[in-house]
């Protein structure tokens, strides 16, 4: 979702490229927004609906929210799309809809539990197609790469391979970060914190990746597609490179000279075939993003302090190259948001921290039906009960 600084930004770089007044809004350039203000906020910014009250001490992020608000307040067309396009189960439409305005009801909650794994009436088999394909759905990055290096590693003993994981290149100030000890900690660090671009990638033939950038977006190549692995292209070290890390077993085979990797996208817009490969594959080569990492807990403790007592900087700014995908037997419920999802396993019992409308409503509706969605355990009644903000309810 768009938030009020991102949106002030896209203003501004949009009135320089017209390079005209600099009072007309997106320099005379028609916008459409669309969207649903009540599915996930953006996450470090504010939604288009936030209030910018004035404080003492004003900020220029602050002002430039306070500009993005008054562009959306000049809006002077507004239609309501009231046709459900995705949800194709009735019973299952009425429920969501309830569950939007924070006002199910105790027959809705019933009906949701009689999708909860370990139902005696539900006669599935996560073993089997199409459950054993369908993604789970969870709130924090670090569970869903547990998940995900667990669901690649159980694949790749099914197939007999040996595990194959892909290791990011990490450079500070234009040199490889050979350091073992800051090495190891920024490989493992979470994708939220690299620019999306993970550490460690593992990796097994047929099996479902998401993209994590924009590639190529005419053809539906854009962050959030959905794609299969086929295979990795590389070069071989002259030697077996190991990496120390718990969550891959003593055989997996680390990876580093990267080239590409091929991958199938089944909705992908391209009508020819590339040449030598077949139809709906595509390369995917490696991605640059640099990101800010504070070395702080690394340093011994006076070197720790004497910085902060000099007001010096603990953050270095480090260069990455990796494969922008990720598994996809799991994502997070933001992840998916926007998609439509053919089958799905989530969890309806929230993590600690703020719950929002969209925190449930989001999972649940990336279904067509009731019968598309498993749920992992049982939940509580309120769950369902969350209510819209005063915010929203007054921008809707």
């Amino acid at each position: 979702m768009v938030g009020l600084s991102l949106l002030a930004r896209l203003n501004r770089i949009v009135k320089t490229a017209k390079h005209i007044n600099s009072e007309v809004p997106f320099g005379g350039v028609n916008a459409i927004f669309f969207g649903d203000y009540l599915q996930y906020s953006p996450v470090l910014d504010r939604p288009l609906y936030h209030s910018c009250a004035s404080s003492e001490q004003i900020t220029e992020r602050q002002i430039d929210m306070q500009c993005a608000h008054k562009l959306i307040s000049q809006m002077n067309c507004v239609v309501e799309l009231s046709q459900q396009m995705r949800t194709e189960d009735v019973r299952y439409l009425e429920l969501l809809n309830r569950l939007r305005s924070g006002q199910s009801t105790i027959e809705d909650y019933q009906l949701l539990c009689t999708r909860i794994i370990g139902n005696p009436k539900l006669l599935t088999s996560l073993k089997q197609k199409p459950w054993n394909e369908a993604p789970i759905l969870v709130f924090r990055n670090t569970l869903r790469t547990q998940i995900n290096n667990r669901a690649v590693l159980n694949k790749a003993m099914e197939m007999g391979l040996r595990p194959m994981v892909c290791v990011a290149q990490d450079y500070f100030q234009g040199k490889i970060i050979e350091d073992l000890r800051l090495r190891k900690t920024i490989l493992e660090l979470p994708d939220n914190k690299t620019e999306h671009l993970p550490g460690y990638l593992p990796l097994v033939p047929g099996m479902p990746v998401l993209l994590t950038e924009n590639v190529a977006t005419e053809l539906g190549l854009s962050n959030g597609t959905r794609g299969i692995f086929h295979q990795l292209v590389y070069e071989e070290p002259s030697a077996d490179i190991q990496f120390q890390d718990k969550n891959f077993p003593a055989n997996t085979k680390f990876i580093t000279q990267l080239k590409y990797a091929l991958v199938e996208f089944p909705n992908c817009k391209l009508d020819s075939e590339l040449a030598e490969l077949q139809t709906k594959i595509i390369p995917i080569s490696i991605s640059e993003q640099t990101f800010l990492f504070d070395i702080k807990e690394l340093l011994v403790d006076n070197v720790a302090k004497a910085a902060k007592i000099n007001k010096k900087t603990t953050k270095i700014s480090v260069k990455r190259k990796a494969l922008p995908l990720i598994p996809a037997y799991s994502m997070t419920t933001h992840k998916s948001q926007g998609q439509t999802l053919s089958k799905i396993i989530i969890d309806l019992v929230m993590p600690p921290g703020p719950v929002e409308v969209a925190s449930v409503y989001v999972p649940l509706s990336r279904v067509k039906r009731l019968d598309d969605l498993l749920i992992v355990r049982s939940f509580d009644f309120a769950a369902l009960q969350v209510k819209p903000s005063t915010a929203q309810c007054e921008e809707l």
